[in-house]
């Protein structure tokens, strides 16, 4: 009997250093790569909020396609279905005669609930669900702790991983590909059947984001080559607007690291190169504290408390943030870029976050329910791990102190140009 492996894709849209493809290439006589998209993430959440609003959502969309694009170029093709996977994966299993199942392992407590729920329905049929690891610069094996000793303070964790641990080099991007006879690969639902209507574009955007695993390596391109250009005029640019392709895991962060890294010897560019490991590192520290506190990031008293807390007009005064209508200039550009493009700047979100919490004295999950609904870079950990430091309920008290809303701002817009572009 030939060895069928099922690869079931998540947020790990991508053939480049994809470990768990190149096994499965290797272990079996054919794979059957599969793309489920689970109706849960488009529902509402108890705040409220959807879980995926439009702009993501069309992004989502553009990376499975690109994904399919990307295996149909070394002769395979991506099934796509929606539904819960639980039901659809052993269905195909049994469909397919499909020997085991592959997937990447996730942290939050609703996608690991759903690999639970694949698991259990794949040990009825005694078909093994394989986890991997590929969402991190670091693998965890790689620590020089365990993840239950892993340091809470952001520079301690640092300065041991950057001291004692190494960067895997990334899986060549397999060039043939044997998939099993698939008689319909599905289509992906509409925005409308989603019942999300199309993105527009503002005009006032300064960028456009297009996903897939071919644009976001473009992208990591265009980064390199204006790290170069900003080497040559000294002029830092800070925002490499890498993170929706990280979060869909159409781009690796390995392989962001070792492209980056090449730059090493060019002079005047240490600086863009710190900047964005700093922010793989950052992705990396909070990936691993939910998978060492598990889902303590959700409660809202989290590690701490959050303090006041304005109940009676905690709903009208969310309204008027998320609408952009707090009367605070700065906040209600921020939230107005967010809005119409589903991206904005991590001292905006910090700037934003700040207002809501302390000025408005609304609690910090509403507004990581909402950027979690807007955000086209959303991952869990990210999202409301740094939620819940500016809350100051994180798991490193100590950084409660390290946030000011009005150095923020002056960063932000020192000379009002951002507040005046973005005035909705």
């Amino acid at each position: 009997m030939s060895k069928k492996i099922l690869v079931w894709f998540r947020n790990d849209l991508r053939l480049h250093d994809n470990e768990m493809l190149v096994e499965a290439i290797a272990k079996s006589d054919s794979i059957l790569p599969v793309y489920i998209l689970d109706h849960r993430l488009f529902g509402e959440t108890k705040y409220g909020t959807l879980k995926t609003g439009n702009i993501r959502a069309q992004f989502i969309l553009e990376s499975v396609l690109g994904l399919r694009n990307s295996l149909k170029q070394i002769g395979g093709n991506l099934l796509i279905a929606a539904g819960n996977p639980e039901d659809i994966i052993p269905q195909l299993v049994q469909e397919y005669e499909i020997t085991e199942v592959y997937h990447h392992r996730e942290v939050a407590r609703e996608e690991t609930h759903v690999s639970t729920l694949v698991e259990n329905a794949l040990w009825k049929l005694r078909i093994n669900l394989k986890h991997f690891i590929g969402h991190t610069l670091y693998n965890k094996e790689d620590l020089p702790f365990p993840i239950k000793d892993i340091p809470d303070a952001f520079n301690q964790f640092k300065k041991k991983i950057e001291r004692d641990s190494i960067i895997k080099p990334c899986f060549a991007a397999p060039d043939r590909i044997n998939v099993a006879e698939v008689i319909d690969w599905g289509t992906l639902p509409s925005l409308a059947e989603l019942n999300l209507s199309a993105p527009e574009k503002d005009q006032r955007a300064d960028f456009e984001f297009t996903g897939g695993e071919t644009e976001g390596l473009v992208h990591l391109q265009k980064v390199i080559v204006a790290m170069q250009q900003a080497a040559t005029t000294k002029n830092l640019i800070l925002a490499s607007k890498l993170s929706a392709w990280l979060a869909m895991g159409s781009l690796s962060p390995r392989k962001v690291y070792w492209e980056i890294k090449k730059m090493e010897g060019v002079p005047n560019t240490k600086a863009m190169f710190n900047h964005i490991l700093l922010g793989l590192l950052w992705r990396d520290y909070f990936r691993f504290m939910f998978k060492k506190y598990g889902n303590t990031f959700f409660h809202p008293d989290g590690f701490g408390s959050q303090g006041l807390v304005d109940v009676a007009n905690e709903q009208e005064n969310f309204n008027k943030w998320r609408n952009g209508q707090t009367g605070f200039a700065v906040v209600d550009a921020v939230m107005t870029e967010l809005n119409q493009t589903g991206f904005i700047s991590n001292i905006a979100r910090q700037t934003a976050a700040l207002y809501l919490i302390n000025n408005l004295e609304v609690s910090w999950v509403l507004g990581a329910a909402y950027f979690e609904e807007k955000l086209i870079d959303y991952n869990p950990a990210s999202n409301w791990g740094n939620w819940a430091n500016v809350a100051g309920v994180g798991n490193d008290q100590k950084s409660k102190s390290v946030f000011d809303l009005d150095k923020n701002i002056k960063n932000l817009d020192p000379k009002g140009n951002y507040a005046t572009t973005w005035a909705s």
